[in-house]
């Protein structure tokens, strides 16, 4: 027979098991639901969409016929347009990134400091944010228009002769950018404001008794702080750039001669 420490060294086994067993039961009930709507919402889409880009589907009847890679193989090499698309989407993202970030970064810093009458800038800055993208377009055209442009009327009192931004194949992308930009600016400002306060004070205090100056203090001591934050930023900047229609719609609608057409409006 077992003796008693035997027993209780059973007990405790069996017992530390089952506690085991309740911990996990519950710790893949509170990831179900994150699992199931991963898999409804994300991984099974992507899927369709590759079952689909297999298939030649009418969208009248509904019928869907396999034709294997054809779809892939006309888009790469039986369309000249998709080339152009494909470089103007890059275009699109590599002017519009750098930029959005470097920008709002910029405000953060400016904006983090605690001087009087800094909120209202914040909210001017930030405001572009929560206007309609339609009717953000709509203003920008009156503002890029040729001659009768506010762009190019300001431009002409210092005796420049603007372009006709929004007709000019090279100054359109330009435009579609730059505005864009300062559409969307207040969101990683935002966050980039956030993030400048959580750095430690003590920090900025050491640096400051160290006889660091303002940039020594950004570049060594708040820009590595906040390194997680911008890297999140831009991935989250580079998917919204990917994923621009309503802007370009409104704006150019793709023109002149598809050098604003992107993937998504494509």
């Amino acid at each position: 027979m077992p003796t008693a420490p035997e027993s209780r060294r059973r007990f405790s086994l069996v017992r530390n098991s089952r506690l085991v067993r309740r911990e996990a039961l519950y710790g893949y009930l509170f990831v179900c639901p994150q699992v199931l709507g991963f898999l409804l919402f994300v991984l099974g889409p992507v899927v369709a969409v590759f079952a689909f880009s297999l298939q030649s589907r009418s969208l009248l009847s509904g019928k869907a016929t396999f034709i294997g890679l054809k779809n892939y193989s006309q888009m790469l090499f039986s369309d000249p347009t998709f080339i152009k698309v494909l470089l103007n989407s890059l275009r699109f993202t590599a002017g519009l990134v750098p930029l959005n970030i470097g920008l709002s970064l910029i405000l953060a810093l400016l904006l983090s400091r605690k001087m009087p009458g800094v909120r209202p800038f914040r909210t001017l800055f930030f405001a572009p944010v929560v206007t309609s993208g339609i009717a953000w377009a709509i203003v920008w055209q009156f503002v890029l228009q040729g001659k009768q442009g506010v762009l190019n009327q300001l431009l002409g009192m210092i005796a420049i002769e603007g372009p006709n931004w929004l007709f000019h194949p090279e100054w359109a992308m330009i435009s579609v950018i730059v505005t864009r930009v300062i559409k969307n600016v207040g969101v990683n400002m935002v966050i980039f404001l956030a993030a400048i306060q959580d750095v430690p004070e003590e920090q900025i205090d050491a640096a400051s008794v160290d006889g660091a100056n303002t940039w020594e203090t950004i570049r060594h001591i708040i820009i590595p702080y906040l390194a997680p934050t911008v890297f999140m930023a831009t991935i989250i900047t580079v998917i919204g750039s990917l994923k621009v229609f309503d802007h370009i719609m409104a704006l150019t609608a793709a023109g002149p001669a598809n050098a604003t057409l992107v993937l998504v409006f494509y």
